[in-house]
């Protein structure tokens, strides 16, 4: 199948079922696509096993025999979803909540992978689904962090405050560096092939993280000087356009977190680039380019994950493992987000929005497209069934309750509206 082609389904696909979404079901967009993917995924499931000669010669069948979903997500759009959320924050509201988003970015990450990694491990021993303590160390290490893309468009549906958003996002922003780092180092380890010690993974997160975002600086410096030499709307979109694709593989290149370099360049862009290197012309075509690459991107991620579902087979103790591998997760969720609290001036509002705070933790494509990069053989089925387990719940049955959950738990500041 060509790469149009390709394209062309996928676009279609998205299209019909959202319109589907909106016209039946009524969910929120990428919710609505997760479910249609699913259900879509469930009939060719069916169709495969049912009617196998009509299996091999349709287009969805070879479009998914033939998507790379890892290589999707990795290496294609996570670039420009990443660039377009960092776009919109607030650098200076994330600078206030600094030491916050850094201390769930980095220690609660290493804790999340921790705890769940002993819950699914034991967890596994009690379905009859036993694995090494190293790769359940290795699944928590992939489902520990947010995923940026869920957290984003999630939000887009819960009023909540401003200071909750700014965390939540620069916490989803930032975590998947370290929670990549980790996981790399944790799969050498289990098979075989890693050293865990201290030294090398400091060196490991150093080059990756500080790597990246000191290279993402530099090349977002370069653009917003480029862009504040010309008043041309055209020329500053696509130097927008350059700048995330250029970053993130020059930063792939080098062994630096592409992540995190353009988060670092899109963080710079939107803080300095419209107080006096756009026009408010300019600035309108670039927020509205960036919002549609996100919207349409998100539409056909969301509903690319579902609908991989129909490439991936189980067996009944990887199941039963997979329905465990949810509350595993919530529970390392729960241990992340305290951290913080002996830190906060405000310790009795911080426990009560600690409920939201663990239900918003929404697992995305980041996630399946580590568990499908993991090596062939061993546990990875029973990983990667329990990674599909979270992240349909997390993006399902988590993204759809958080707005009533908000109203009954959030304590707002004084003067916020509701």
């Amino acid at each position: 199948m060509a790469t149009f082609d390709l394209v062309a389904l996928l676009l279609s696909l998205a299209a019909a079922l959202s319109w589907i979404n909106f016209k039946l079901l009524r969910l929120p967009h990428e919710i609505g696509l997760v479910v249609t993917g699913l259900a879509v995924s469930l009939l060719l499931v069916a169709a495969r096993h049912l009617l196998p000669g009509w299996w091999n010669d349709a287009p969805v069948a070879a479009m998914l025999s033939h998507v790379d979903f890892t290589d999707v997500v990795l290496n294609g759009v996570l670039a420009f979803l990443i660039f377009a959320g960092a776009l919109t924050l607030d650098l200076q509201a994330l600078r206030r909540r600094a030491f916050t988003v850094a201390t769930l970015a980095v220690v609660g990450t290493a804790v999340s992978t921790a705890v769940v990694g002993v819950a699914f491990w034991e967890a596994a021993r009690l379905v009859g689904h036993p694995m090494s303590f190293a790769w359940a160390l290795v699944f928590g290490a992939l489902i520990s962090p947010t995923d940026p893309v869920a957290v984003v468009s999630t939000l887009k549906h819960v009023a909540i405050p401003s200071v909750i958003e700014t965390e939540m996002q620069g916490e989803a922003l930032f975590n998947d560096g370290v929670g990549i780092v980790i996981f790399t180092v944790l799969v050498g380890y289990a098979s075989g092939r890693g050293d865990l010690g201290p030294g090398g993974i400091a060196l490991d997160f150093l080059r990756e993280a500080g790597g990246g975002i000191a290279l993402g600086l530099v090349f977002g410096y370069a653009a917003y000087r480029a862009m504040r030499s010309l008043d041309h709307y055209q020329t500053e979109v696509l130097i927008t356009l350059g700048l995330v694709a250029g970053t993130y593989s020059v930063a792939q290149a080098l062994g630096a977190s592409g992540p995190l370099a353009v988060v670092a360049a899109g963080l710079l862009i939107g803080e300095k680039a419209p107080q006096d290197a756009m026009s408010d012309r300019t600035s309108s075509y670039v927020t509205k380019l960036w919002t549609l690459i996100e919207d349409v991107l998100n539409s056909v991620l969301f509903l690319l994950m579902g609908l991989e579902m129909a490439e991936v087979s189980f067996g009944a103790s990887a199941v039963l493992l997979a329905l465990a591998a949810v509350p595993c997760v919530l529970l390392g969720r729960l241990a992340a987000v305290s951290l913080p609290i002996p830190f906060r001036s405000d310790i009795p509002r911080a426990l009560r929005n600690l409920p939201f705070l663990t239900w918003a933790g929404v697992r995305g494509a980041i996630s399946v497209a580590l568990a499908l990069a993991l090596p062939e053989g061993g546990p990875k089925s029973a990983i990667l069934a329990a990674t599909y387990a979270v992240v349909i719940f997390t993006v399902v049955v988590q993204g759809s309750t958080l707005k009533p959950l908000a109203r009954r738990t959030l304590e707002r500041p004084k003067g916020e509206a509701a």
